[in-house]
């Protein structure tokens, strides 16, 4: 099943500081079109299953792990996707790694069930846009490991875009069917290729799909002539919306067209996004 999670965004963002990590690596499952990870934390016997989601604001602990590990809740409050609204709780202290890697100490805790009904695999959280901030962080689809790189060992082989903390998300620049290119929010929580805002009325002609998130959308298909760089891809299936799907913003760049490349590199240290070696056959 092809189908996009939509981000979630939380309107607190605390700071984040992390020890440096640098040179270290993981192994992640590629899929479901979503990018799985293997999670440890202190008061549970086994690994948690977290989705890697630079499209949330935050990191996220669904509510019923939270409760199973007898996490103590913060503050209710309000929490945005697309078209829905959910109630969280803000913030969750949890100590929480994946290997000898240390992941964000403070999480959003909202039900992720939608979710995890739509994987057929229960989603215990959301490694979120926190972990990639002051970080180098590179995701090989060939390996199938992430890993955290210095500044030294960056090299800016392949489409370098450029990637900016912008109204509180990771974005780049997207141009799509040749037309000036657009500030699109980065979404490794989201599996399909594409999602993308167009101006006025949507063409009637064009089909609908469900797409799983804090609530259940049927989205306008089409396909659409996408450019990352000089990179060109014809032929991408994109979910079109009349309205932002959030402020400010062009659309999602999801999983589907990231992973058609060996590595993707996002250095939020220095503004970029690296893209190497389109793969073959995608």
């Amino acid at each position: 099943m092809r189908f996009c999670r939509y981000a979630m965004f939380l309107l607190i963002v605390a700071g984040v500081q992390f020890k440096a990590q640098a040179g270290q690596d993981f192994p992640f499952e590629f899929r479901d079109g979503l990018i799985w990870v293997r999670v440890s934390v202190a008061n549970s016997p086994e690994p948690l299953n977290f989705l890697l989601d630079s499209g949330a604001g935050v990191s996220v602990i669904d509510l019923k792990t939270a409760h199973r590990l007898k996490v103590r809740l913060g503050e209710r409050v309000a929490v945005r996707g697309v078209s829905a609204q959910a109630t969280g709780y803000w913030p969750q202290q949890l100590a929480a790694r994946v290997n000898e890697v240390v992941l964000p100490k403070k999480y959003l805790a909202v039900d992720l069930q939608k979710l995890s009904d739509a994987c057929v695999c229960h989603v215990d959280g959301l490694i979120g846009a926190d972990f990639f901030q002051a970080r180098i962080v590179q995701l090989d689809f060939e390996t199938r490991k992430i890993r955290l790189l210095e500044s030294g060992e960056l090299k800016a082989d392949g489409e370098v875009l450029p990637l900016e903390n912008r109204r509180r998300s990771l974005q780049t620049m997207v141009r799509v069917n040749g037309a000036p290119a657009r500030w699109t929010r980065l979404d490794t929580g989201c599996a399909s290729a594409l999602q993308w805002v167009v101006a006025g009325a949507l063409p009637a002609e064009l089909g609908g799909k469900v797409s799983i998130g804090l609530a259940d959308l049927k989205i306008t298909q089409a396909t659409t002539t996408v450019q990352l760089g000089d990179t060109l891809f014809e032929a991408v299936p994109t979910g079109l919306h009349d309205t932002e799907l959030f402020a400010g913003e062009s659309g999602l760049l999801g999983i589907g067209l990231l992973a058609r490349f060996e590595r993707v590199t996002i250095d939020a240290k220095g503004g970029r996004l690296i893209l190497e070696n389109r793969r073959v056959g995608h």
